[in-house]
């Protein structure tokens, strides 16, 4: 008889916009496709949430726009989401699995007031250093990456300021910090964030890969805009990033299937009766 495959459900949070975030999110699930079956709830275009006992395992993704803003539905059912994972693993054995990405992840940090959200100067584009803190060294969502490790960074917002006091009340960690930039006085983003045991995000795009990177990289706009702000010698270094396999090759083969292994593993060790 067939093992029953673990289910994953996927927030959408890219809002109907056309985006590779999803492709590089269904590759990655498709290398667990013998252990794992998902799918995708609408949540900022139709509201759409999945029902907690259904699933096990959650991804909610990046998106476009300002994560201070909702409609006062979607967001709403949103953070009553994130509220309502934490409660059950507070008080369940067998617990719930969250991985929170870019958009996700900086919602999150404003719904449980871990730090302060506001816009950057400037749009952050391209393969950046991500670099884990003292509790980030030994966090299993970045077994076998290198300290800093190299990752997709896409977004005009940030997390700053962490609320230590917030932070202690919650058991959470911080786990990586945005690249160090001696040359400004602006305080270093957190990048990631061990919000429990079993719930963790990032600010920046584990999922991405060099064909989305490309993909982005092609468009007019963003090529432009890219030379204008940075030049063009450093849009060429970010076209070699894409070949050198230690860069967002080896995140995206290596921090999402960390976090899945992670709460497969977790999952069924709950799921097997005791001996004793």
């Amino acid at each position: 008889m067939p093992k029953k495959k673990i289910q994953l459900a996927i927030l959408d949070m890219y809002d109907g916009e056309p985006n590779q975030g999803m492709r590089c999110i269904h590759d990655i699930l498709s290398r667990f496709s013998d252990r794992i079956t998902w799918k995708e709830y609408d949540v900022r275009g139709k509201a759409e949430i999945p029902e907690l006992l259904e699933y096990d395992i959650f991804i909610s993704t990046g998106g476009p726009g300002n994560p201070l803003e909702g409609d006062g539905n979607w967001d709403q059912k949103y953070y009553d989401f994130l509220d309502q994972i934490w409660i059950w693993n507070q008080n369940h054995s067998q617990k719930k699995h969250l991985l929170m990405i870019c958009h996700s992840f900086q919602m999150a940090c404003k719904h449980f007031g871990l730090g302060q959200l506001t816009k950057r100067k400037s749009t952050s584009f391209g393969v950046m250093t991500i670099h884990k803190t003292p509790e980030g060294m030994n966090d299993p969502l970045f077994q076998d990456l290198a300290n800093p490790f190299w990752a997709v960074d896409s977004r005009d917002y940030q997390v700053i300021q962490p609320n230590l006091r917030k932070f202690k009340s919650l058991g959470a960690k911080i786990i990586a910090l945005e690249k160090i930039r001696n040359h400004v006085e602006y305080e270093r983003a957190i990048m990631g964030i061990r919000f429990g045991e079993d719930i963790v995000g990032t600010q920046f795009h584990p999922e991405a890969d060099a064909v989305s990177f490309l993909e982005h990289l092609k468009k007019p706009m963003v090529r432009e805009k890219i030379i204008e702000l940075k030049g063009k010698a450093k849009f060429r270094s970010m076209l070699e990033d894409l070949v050198d396999e230690n860069k967002i090759y080896k995140t995206n083969e290596t921090l999402i299937p960390n976090f899945l292994e992670q709460a497969l593993r977790k999952i069924k060790n709950s799921q097997t009766p005791s001996l004793t």
